[in-house]
C-alpha cells in the first residue's frame, strides 16, 4: 500500500476548546470558566431564551417537510436580517443594493466572503486587527490570500491605537479586504467612536478597500441599533462592503448555525449579479443551508409581539454581562489589587482583554481554576454573582 497520509502532521489544538477540556477535567468545585465563548446566565448555564423555545416547539408541532432551502437560504429570513442589519427605511434595503446570503453562521459568511474576494474579484490580500478573532487569519488563508495585519490594541494604555491603525490600514494595496469588528471587538472589548468609524469609511474609500465588517454580537453592546451604527454609515456612502452576521449570541442558538453575509453594491443589478456568483460558491462548498435555526429566528422577527419579546431578554442579557463587568472592578478596587482594572468598564461585549500575560493566564489556571485563553481574553459571560469575588482576588494575586 501506498502510505499517502504517512507524513501527515497533527494541527494544533483549538486554543479555545482546549481550554474548556481543561476545565472540565478539574476537580476543584470553585473553578471557572472563563474561556468560553457563548452567553451563559447567572447560573453558570447556557442561556435558552423563552421566546425562542416557544418557537422552537411551535415549529416541531407544524411538522414542516425537510425540504432543501433556495440555495440563497429561507427568503424571509434573508429580508429581516437585512432589515435588522440596515433599519427597515434604509436606502440599501429599499433599493435592492445589497443582496444576502444565509450562510453557515458568522464563520460561514466570513467564509463565503473571503471565497468571493478571492476567487471572483481577484483579492489577493486580507487583513484583520492586530488581535483578532482567531479564526478570522485562517479563513482568508485556506481561501488563498495573504494576511496582513493592522494595529488596534494599545496594551500600554488600555484603548484602540487608533493612529497605529489608521497608518497600517493606509498600507494595504487597493482591492485588499480588511476585516473590522463592528462591535464587541473579539478579544479585547474595545471598539471605535463614530467619528474613528468616519475617517476609516473615508481611508477605505480614498485607497480602494473593500472592507469586510464583522458584527456577531448586534444588541450585546448598547442595543440593536446603537451596534449596527458603523454599518449603517457605511451604507450611507457609496463605498461597496460586506458584512457578516450571526444570531449565535443574540438568539442562543450556537448548534443551530444561523447568520448571513451581506454584499452591499452600486445597483441593484450589480446584487443579483452577487448573489448568483455567491450561490454558485455555497453550491460548491455545502449546497443548501439549513431550515431550523433561520426559520425560528424569522418566526421571531416577524411578529412584532414575539420581537418585542426577545428585545426584552436581549437587553437583560446585555445588562448582566455591563453588571458583571462594573462588580469585577468594585471587588479589585475592594481588595486594592495593584492594577486599576476600570479599563473594563469601557469595554463591551461578551469579552474583555485583561492584560495579563501568558505566564499569569497559567498561574490563574494552575493556582485557582481560573481558565481562559492564554492571551489574556476571557468572557464575562463566565462571571456571576457567585464567583465574580473569587476572580477578583485570583487576578490580584497574579499580579
Amino acid at each position: 500500500m501506498t502510505e499517502v497520509f504517512a507524513n501527515v502532521q497533527a494541527a494544533a489544538p483549538d486554543a479555545i476548546l482546549g481550554v474548556t477540556a481543561k476545565y472540565l477535567a478539574d476537580p476543584r468545585p470553585e473553578k471557572v470558566n472563563l474561556g468560553v465563548g457563548l452567553y451563559l446566565d447567572e447560573t453558570g448555564k447556557p442561556k435558552v431564551l423563552d421566546v425562542v423555545r416557544e418557537e422552537q416547539e411551535a415549529l416541531i408541532e407544524a411538522g414542516l417537510p425537510n425540504t432543501y432551502l433556495p440555495i440563497r437560504g429561507l427568503p424571509a429570513y434573508r429580508d429581516l436580517t437585512q432589515k435588522m442589519v440596515f433599519g427597515e427605511q434604509s436606502e440599501v434595503v429599499q433599493s435592492g443594493r445589497a443582496c444576502t446570503i444565509q450562510a453557515l453562521g458568522g464563520t460561514g459568511a466570513i467564509k463565503l466572503a473571503a471565497d468571493f474576494m478571492r476567487n471572483v474579484c481577484g483579492a489577493t490580500v486580507g487583513a484583520s486587527s492586530d488581535p483578532t478573532w482567531g479564526n478570522h487569519d485562517g479563513i482568508m488563508r485556506l481561501a488563498g490570500m495573504q494576511v496582513q495585519r493592522y494595529r488596534y490594541y494599545d496594551a500600554a494604555h488600555f484603548c484602540v491605537d487608533f493612529s497605529g491603525m489608521l497608518e497600517d490600514v493606509a498600507k494595504l494595496p487597493a482591492g485588499a479586504m480588511p476585516i473590522f469588528h463592528s462591535c464587541c471587538h473579539n478579544p479585547t472589548g474595545y471598539d471605535l467612536t463614530l467619528e474613528q468609524w468616519t475617517q476609516l469609511l473615508e481611508l477605505c474609500r480614498s485607497h480602494g478597500l473593500v472592507p469586510l465588517l464583522d458584527m456577531a454580537y448586534q444588541g450585546f453592546r448598547d442595543g440593536l441599533d446603537a451596534d449596527a451604527a458603523a454599518i449603517r454609515l457605511f451604507a450611507e456612502s457609496d463605498l461597496d462592503f460586506l458584512v457578516a452576521t450571526s444570531y449565535s449570541k443574540s438568539f442562543g442558538l450556537y448548534s443551530e448555525r444561523v447568520g448571513a453575509l451581506t454584499v452591499v453594491t452600486g445597483s441593484k443589478k450589480q446584487a443579483d449579479a452577487v448573489t448568483t456568483r455567491i450561490e454558485a460558491l455555497a453550491r460548491a462548498n455545502y449546497s443548501n443551508p439549513p431550515s431550523f435555526g433561520s426559520r425560528i429566528v424569522a418566526g421571531v422577527l416577524s411578529d412584532a409581539a414575539k420581537r418585542a419579546r426577545w428585545e426584552v431578554e436581549l437587553a437583560a442579557m446585555r445588562d448582566r454581562i455591563r453588571a458583571m463587568r462594573h462588580a469585577l472592578v468594585q471587588e479589585t478596587e475592594k481588595i486594592g489589587a495593584k492594577r486599576d482594572f476600570s479599563f473594563v468598564t469601557r469595554q463591551g461585549g461578551m469579552f474583555s482583554f485583561t492584560g495579563f500575560t501568558p505566564e499569569q493566564m497559567d498561574r490563574l489556571a494552575t493556582e485557582f481554576g481560573i481558565y481562559a485563553v492564554r492571551n489574556g481574553r476571557i468572557c464575562i459571560c463566565g462571571l456571576n454573582t457567585s464567583n465574580v469575588a473569587y476572580v477578583a482576588r485570583a487576578f490580584a494575586a497574579v499580579l
